[in-house]
């Protein structure tokens, strides 16, 4: 277990010195050989920045062939090892007794997602400084030291140009071309003049076409020049008007801030109405061609429209006395609503009813299947098995007989004659007229002799049924098909068979 904690302890020391060395504790030496025409007051252990932040050191300071300094620096910040070859460095002074650092720009800014230019030529094996990153004269600057210019000044006129001829003059001697880089490359500003130029030169198509451009854009404000005049004129009292209420604008611009942080809830508040409104415009859009069409008709329609109207009104004038005639028949119908509401109430819980119970269905089979019942069908046709006889009296009772109704079940006697008498064969038909008078009390003969004539027998109806071809019993067609006629015995009478056929619906 010992030996495991102790190896658990030594990858968890690896992984914090990787995290250390990736987080920029490297010890990985950077070396930048900077070549400038004049490195006085450089020494060891300067300090190098990068807009003004520390970034190294000044390794060492040593002459080279050509007569200039050569500054050798040390980047000790992982993140400013990335010297490009337009990088450029400049001697600054650090402090007023004379002490220098050395201020670099690893790449020149430009465009965002413009490609870096290549990194610094490394100085071969062969020549001096070798493996360290060579920043050639061309991009360091070595500004002249305010000092100097005020220990020159100190002297008379007379010595300073003596200095200058004798002095400078000899070792400038056949060096005018080197004189004039040097004084470039000592004042920055004549070196990104020159820079300046370079790209004006190299953009001379695009400037004479902005020219040509600019005299196209200047033709029509020469036209309205007027215009423009008088514009300047009106900026002019406008300008004036507000220097007259500075103060007030003072306060707006005072007031400004607060106005901007309740500006932006309600932005915020008027995007999700915007987003939520969206789809609604979207639908609107789409519907805009049918809403135009609509506009577009609605003159025609309002045009019938007012004839209409006016059509309505001549109505009016003319129904008005007869709707006013009908306001007793109103309130007639008033008074009849409020005793016919609770029958209407009743009514309405009966259709109600028969239609949750199939009340309607049901009534209907009733009719349909009495009237099925009451009209047989055979080989001859439609037949009648009922009769409704529409008299005074429809029911016997064995009570007091009512007006007009003085029959009994089963009477007999002078009643009985009566009600038989008061049949007519002619229009009830023979057979109808017996059979009535039986139900009414009388006998079989006293139905064939109160109402005599010849009627088919049920063996004739049966032969005219099949054709002639059998006698006795046989079925018939139709809606009856299957019934069989009943045939009496030779000792039963003709009437009482009659009776029985008819009753069995034959």
């Amino acid at each position: 277990m010992a030996r495991l904690a102790g190896a658990t302890c030594a990858a968890v020391m690896l992984v914090i010195g990787l995290l250390a060395v990736s987080a920029g504790g490297s010890n990985h030496e950077y070396t930048v050989r900077a070549i400038f025409d004049d490195a006085g007051n450089i020494i060891a252990g300067e300090d190098v920045k990068i807009d003004g932040v520390k970034v190294g050191s000044v390794g060492s300071v040593t002459p080279t062939a050509q007569a200039k300094a050569a500054v050798v620096l040390h980047i000790t910040n992982p993140g400013f090892q990335d010297f490009r070859n337009d990088a450029s460095c400049t001697v600054r002074p650090q402090a007023l007794i004379g002490e220098k650092y050395v201020d670099c720009l690893p790449t020149q800014p430009r465009v965002e997602g413009t490609p870096l230019p290549p990194p610094l030529h490394k100085i071969p094996s062969s020549q001096e400084g070798s493996g360290q990153l060579l920043l050639p004269v061309q991009n360091t600057h070595s500004p002249v030291d305010v000092d100097l210019l005020g220990d020159i000044n100190r002297l008379p006129e007379r010595q300073r140009l003596t200095i200058i001829l004798n002095e400078l003059g000899a070792g400038l001697a056949g060096r005018g071309s080197d004189l004039h880089d040097v004084i470039q490359r000592a004042n920055p500003a004549l070196q990104e003049f020159d820079r300046v130029l370079k790209i004006l030169a190299s953009e001379n198509h695009v400037l004479a076409e902005l020219a040509v451009n600019s005299d196209q854009a200047l033709i029509p404000l020469a036209r309205v020049r007027g215009r423009v005049a008088h514009f300047l004129e009106a900026s002019n009292t406008v300008a004036q008007a507000s220097a007259a209420t500075r103060g007030a604008l003072a306060r707006n611009l005072e007031l400004f801030p607060q106005f901007l942080e309740q500006l932006g809830p309600a932005m915020e508040r008027l995007g999700r109405f915007a987003d939520q409104t969206t789809p609604v415009f979207t639908d609107l859009g789409k519907a805009a061609p049918g809403i135009n069409k609509t506009f577009t008709n609605l003159p025609a329609f309002s045009g019938a429209s007012e004839a209409f109207l006016v059509s309505t009104g001549t109505n009016a004038k003319k129904t008005g006395p007869a709707l006013v005639s009908t306001k007793k028949l109103l309130g007639l119908l008033s008074a009849l609503g409020v005793p016919a509401k609770p029958f209407s109430a009743n009514l309405a819980k009966l259709l109600s009813s028969l239609k949750q119970t199939g009340g309607l269905e049901r009534i209907m089979d009733f009719i349909f299947l009495g009237t099925g019942a009451a009209n047989g069908y055979d080989s001859l046709g439609h037949f009648l098995r009922a009769e409704g006889v529409a008299v005074n009296c429809l029911t016997y009772s064995a009570q007091k007989p009512g007006p007009g109704c003085n029959h009994k079940l089963f009477s007999t006697g002078s009643a009985s004659a009566a009600s038989a008498a008061a049949i007519n064969p002619s229009t009830t038909g023979l057979v109808m007229a017996r059979t009535l008078d039986v139900l009414k009390g009388a006998t079989p003969a006293q139905a064939l002799a109160k109402y005599p004539g010849s009627a088919p027998s049920v063996r004739e109806l049966a032969a005219l049924g099949s054709g002639g071809t059998s006698a006795g019993t046989q079925p018939v067609g139709g809606s009856t098909a299957g019934t069989t006629y009943y045939a009496p015995s030779a000792e039963s009478n003709e009437a009482g068979g009659l009776l029985l056929n008819y009753l069995l619906g034959n």
